[in-house]
């Protein structure tokens, strides 16, 4: 695929000329990165193991380790070499212990103890058995399906030494019967189908037994009404059999062998068809397979582990090296795309099976490893659980070796590299949605596209036009969550802020880090924004203001600058800050209530204001904090606007007007939710003309407000004066961390973002356009098809009567419509008419309980509900200068 490129990526510096150095530097970054972020992180989420010790095992190597999910909780049963059974609960502390039982001839002291190796064990789960092969040529059956563990059947007597065994059982129809494959010593393969394993695997015996119920292979034919047995000889040529597996979608049998000319073979059970033989240098003392990648991975003694395609016997599609010792087991894990390999010399190597990287190796330092010697281990030292666990256990891989067990954590998804990730032509499903917390989000127009920050410290950049994403940042801030975002004078950097006090610099266009921010006493940065010569302000829990000059700035690490005469001014927590350049001040908001204006030129204090706070009970003040302030752009540029309420402050659900000039600072105050008890997280406004206001509460809930002639004039203290409601609707579930106006294509859209991880594009009529994310793509010019999609969803909530309007989300519900801004009324008897009257409609369905205007009655009602012992710490009764 040949890659664009455009002269503005190449601009990193944003001047607007881009010279040969700075070509060739990109072009190395770009593609250095791009590398780096096609990786993914290794599926592996411990650095070093937890690691036990089979102190039962006698120093003898665990041979094999099954997991026992049924009955609960998961448990592990070790097999070690010389025979002993140990079973471990999920955390690998022994619970019980059991030796086989020996040949009843040899009983001493009326104890038969095993005086052979046991060579493999399967769990056979239908049955809660565990059959465990020794080279005694004999299986033992150990009953599992109770916490008392014992030795149930002793099935002795085999022509040959079975060397590897496979169990299979339909999950989804568990009439059929199971079948257990065991693969021998000679290079054949034995299988034993039994018949009604509810009842039993073998025929019950005659007398009582002293100990397990001993069969002898020969007289296997007096339980043919329980078990049938068959065997296909001769597979492979000497030495034997060391893997057996079982693909029941086409009836296969997949057996490998250390020979050269029978390394790897697929065998149909009814040998119908030829088979297909892999001839692999020095052979394969180990594979897996996957059926729905129809991929084979083989390891052995030359070091290498090779891919192989489910047909293709000549070639392999990858050879893997980097081990230093023999291969011992590999394993597939599908969740994730990737593969581990274990060798000799306890190595474990995590590998991406896309992109053959090795991903991450890791020397397992087991207490029984010492230097300049190989330790022992046993034929199996992998135990890969994932897809049969329960949704709440972690994914995990048991490694044995000699006499010790590590249990390593791993990821159930995949995962991204760190870096950034492009993403154009993929279509990305609804599951954005229920992926990590939005915080933040934004508009970029010159752009075009919509940037939303997550709890889990990623970035996404949206195309605006489709809703298709553009651009992902993973682990922005590592671990940190991102709390805000903001954009550079030129629209093509963006200022990303975490937690633990990080800020950022990314180049928009491109993805790379620009510049790393000095952070403030690593306190928490909650808004940041940049003036017009791209000098960039920082607040939060410091009570300070920081500033960046990321104009001039040159190397990767920027210095703060402590200048603003900021220091004691806020006694809380700032929460907010918004910039007016026609002023040439800034509005910066604490968590105390208390907003002040500060003086671009002086960078000091120039005013304060702090809304009134009523008392309650036991005269104690509720001051809530300031959600968030806007200035209202157009008025502010206006001269004879300028003078009246151009800031716009949220606490405790009232919006405030302010004027920062003349005497009188209070031009408007009101109660924006549609619910007593909310608060208002964000505003926003058409810039253009500051005729809507919109705000975003805590209910998810979104308003519209008719401002074109509101806070002209003062109010009288007395009278909570309300603008006209044109539409509010109920846009999220949780609450509207983001609402933005936006122009695109003409016409004005609304930007939603809330905490339940969606964020939404909506007309100001309350269509619905989209949500960024979902599976179908939109076109923002394509006005009939959103608002017919907006229509046949309200038909749809008109029938169903029964659901609470409350539990919906959607453009589809409109609250109320206020009457046309051009009516004749007064803004107080519109809003007493909305109060007071709804349609008949609106009385079928359950609406929000409606605010009350007066600030008398809604202090008679805070202290009703404050003798109810009510708490009201984010209400504020009233707010005045």
């Amino acid at each position: 695929m040949r890659q664009r490129f455009h002269t503005a990526d190449f601009d990193i510096s944003c001047t607007g000329q881009v010279r040969w150095q700075q070509l060739c530097s990109y072009l190395l970054l770009e593609y250095t990165e791009r590398e780096r972020a096609s990786i993914p992180t290794p599926a592996l989420l411990d650095s070093q193991p937890q690691i036990r010790h089979c102190s039962h095992n006698k120093r003898e190597p665990t041979v094999r380790v099954v997991a026992v999910s049924h009955p609960p909780p998961l448990r592990y049963i070790s097999v070690s070499k010389g025979g002993q059974i140990t079973v471990w609960n999920s955390s690998l502390h022994i619970l019980k212990t059991l030796g086989l039982a020996g040949d009843p001839t040899e009983e001493v002291a009326n104890t038969r103890r095993f005086r052979g190796w046991t060579t493999d064990a399967v769990y056979m789960g239908n049955c809660h058995m565990v059959a465990i092969a020794t080279d005694c040529r004999d299986l033992h059956f150990v009953n599992v399906s109770t916490a008392s563990v014992f030795e149930d059947v002793h099935l002795f007597g085999f022509r040959s030494v079975p060397t590897a065994l496979c169990y299979w059982h339909d999950v989804q129809c568990p009439e059929r019967s199971p079948l257990l494959l065991m693969g021998d010593e000679k290079g054949g393969v034995h299988l034993m189908d039994f018949l009604n394993p509810s009842k039993g695997l073998f025929k019950n015996p005659s007398k009582k037994q002293n100990g397990p119920h001993r069969i002898f292979f020969p007289d296997l034919g007096e339980h043919s009404n329980m078990v049938s047995y068959r065997h296909i000889p001769n597979i492979h040529q000497e030495p034997g059999i060391n893997r057996v597996m079982f693909e029941p979608n086409t009836n296969v049998i997949m057996t490998s062998s250390e020979s050269e000319t029978t390394s790897l073979v697929f065998l149909n059970v009814t040998l119908k068809w030829e088979p297909y033989i892999w001839k692999i240098n020095q052979g394969t003392k180990c594979f897996d397979y996957n059926a729905s990648l129809q991929l084979i991975v083989t390891g052995g003694c030359d070091r290498a582990v090779r891919l192989w395609t489910r047909f293709v016997t000549t070639r392999p599609l990858a050879t893997l090296l980097g081990h230093r010792a023999t291969i011992l087991d590999v394993a597939i894990y599908h969740p994730v795309e990737q593969l581990f390999s274990y060798s000799r010399d306890a190595e474990l190597r995590v590998w991406d099976i896309s992109t053959h990287h090795c991903l991450k190796s890791v020397s397992l330092h087991f207490p029984c490893l010492q230097p300049g010697r190989i330790p022992e281990h046993g034929n199996f030292p992998f135990l890969l659980l994932s897809h049969t666990l329960p949704e709440e256990t972690q994914p995990h891989l048991v490694v044995g070796c000699k006499d010790y067990l590590a249990l390593l954590n791993l990821a159930k998804m995949r995962r991204g590299g760190g870096g950034w990730l492009t993403n154009e032509g993929r279509e990305f499903g609804p599951e954005i949605q229920s992926g990590p917390a939005l915080s933040c989000a934004l508009y970029n127009p010159t752009l075009k596209q919509v940037v939303t920050g997550h709890a889990d410290s990623s970035v996404s950049l949206w195309d605006v036009e489709t809703g298709r994403r553009r651009l992902q940042i993973l682990n922005a801030h590592g671990e940190e969550e991102l709390l805000c975002l903001a954009l550079d004078s030129s629209n093509r950097r963006l200022i990303t802020g975490a937690r633990n006090g990080t800020i950022k610099v990314w180049n928009l266009l491109n993805g790379l880090n620009l510049h790393k921010l000095e952070p403030v006493a690593n306190s928490e940065v909650t808004k940041l924004t940049c003036l017009h010569d791209n000098k960039l302000l920082a607040v939060g829990w410091s009570q300070r203001i920081a500033q960046y000059d990321i104009a001039a700035a040159k190397d990767l690490y920027v210095r703060v600058d402590m200048s603003w005469k900021s220091s004691g001014v806020h006694k809380s927590d700032i929460l907010a800050v918004c910039q007016c350049s026609a002023l040439g001040v800034i509005a910066t908001a604490s968590h105390d209530g208390e907003v002040i204006i500060w003086r671009l030129e002086t960078q000091g204090p120039l005013l304060h204001l702090q809304g009134e706070t009523k008392a309650g009970l036991c005269d104690s003040r509720v001051v809530p904090p300031v959600d968030s302030l806007l200035f209202l752009q157009h008025r502010a540029g206006n001269r004879k606007l300028r003078n009246r309420g151009v800031l716009v402050s949220s606490q405790g659900g009232y919006l405030s007007f302010w004027s920062i000039t003349g005497q009188t600072h209070t031009y408007g105050q009101f109660y924006a939710p549609g619910q007593q008890g909310e608060r208002v997280l964000s505003l926003s406004s058409d810039q253009a003309k500051n005729t809507l206001l919109v705000s975003g509460d805590t209910t998810g809930w979104l308003q519209i407000w008719d401002i074109s002639h509101y806070a002209l004039d003062i109010q009288h203290e007395s009278v909570c004066e309300r603008p006209t409601l044109l539409q509010s609707w109920k846009a999220h579930r949780t609450g509207l961390v983001t609402v933005e106006v936006l122009e695109v294509a003409d016409r004005l859209f609304i930007l939603t973002a809330s905490a339940d991880s969606a964020a939404g594009l909506w007309t100001k009529d309350g269509d619905h356009v989209g949500s960024f994310g979902q599976e179908v793509m939109w076109n923002v010019a394509d006005a009939a098809a959103y608002q017919r999609e907006t229509r046949n969803n309200r038909r749809e909530d008109t029938d169903e009567k029964g659901r609470s309007e409350s539990d919906r989300v959607g453009a589809n519900k409109v609250r109320r419509q206020a009457p046309d801004p051009t009516n004749s009324q007064t803004s107080q008897e519109q809003c007493s008419s909305e109060a007071l009257s709804t349609s008949p409609a609106e009385n079928d369905q359950e609406q929000p309980q409606q605010p009350m205007y007066l600030c008398e009655d809604f202090c008679q009602t805070l202290a009703s509900c404050c003798e109810k012992r009510c708490l009201f710490d984010d209400i504020d009764h009233s707010n005045h200068s």
